[in-house]
């Protein structure tokens, strides 16, 4: 694990964060780690909102991706903004949230830290190969397998003095969220459903 963890004073507030602000968690990693499987577990059990970054993307972006190009910053420089901004918003109105985002590299992690709530990040890392393997079997997504080597290429893993935990994805989705849970100190929600 990575980062400082809450306080027990901290945890005590839940939402309100160390200093009155919401949360947020950005899951983040390569395609192919199963961010969004595990977002999306991850605020239900925390009963957090939950945002899928791939939407946010503008459809030049998309359609450059689908040709199997990697994107460059200029291409992500709006779209962290975006996800910033609706993470500002959320924030603003006391919600906290859980949102996907790959954040490969501090600079993207440092405009997604630009948000009025308190962001951290939840790295999902996992061998090339199995990651690979991952996204032979993934159906209905643009991002081709072909570019998983320019993103393994591009990470920037988190760093000791950033805010999060890394978690590796060997396990099954039920497991890594309970890992999660536990590293970033945080509480389900009273009214969340167990993991099974």
């Amino acid at each position: 694990m990575f980062g400082r963890q809450k306080t027990l004073e901290e945890a005590r507030m839940g939402e309100g964060g160390a200093a009155g602000r919401p949360d947020c968690v950005v899951v983040m990693g390569p395609s192919g780690v199963g961010k969004t499987t595990v977002a999306q577990a991850l605020a239900e059990r925390l009963g957090w909102a939950f945002a899928e970054a791939d939407e946010f993307h503008p459809p030049a972006n998309i359609a450059k991706m689908s040709a199997g190009v990697p994107l460059d910053d200029d291409d992500r420089a709006p779209w962290l903004v975006l996800i910033r901004d609706w993470i500002g918003q959320r924030a603003g109105e006391g919600a906290s949230t859980v949102v996907t985002c790959s954040a490969l590299k501090r600079r993207y992690r440092d405009v997604l830290r630009g948000a009025p709530a308190r962001v951290r990040f939840l790295e999902l890392a996992g061998a090339p190969a199995l990651v690979e393997d991952r996204m032979a079997h993934r159906a209905g997504h643009y991002m081709p397998a072909s570019l998983l080597a320019s993103q393994f290429a591009a990470l920037e893993p988190l760093g000791a003095d950033e805010d999060g935990a890394r978690v590796d994805v060997a396990a099954s989705p039920d497991e890594i969220v309970e890992r999660a849970l536990a590293a970033l100190v945080l509480t389900p929600a009273a009214s969340a459903p167990a993991l099974r």
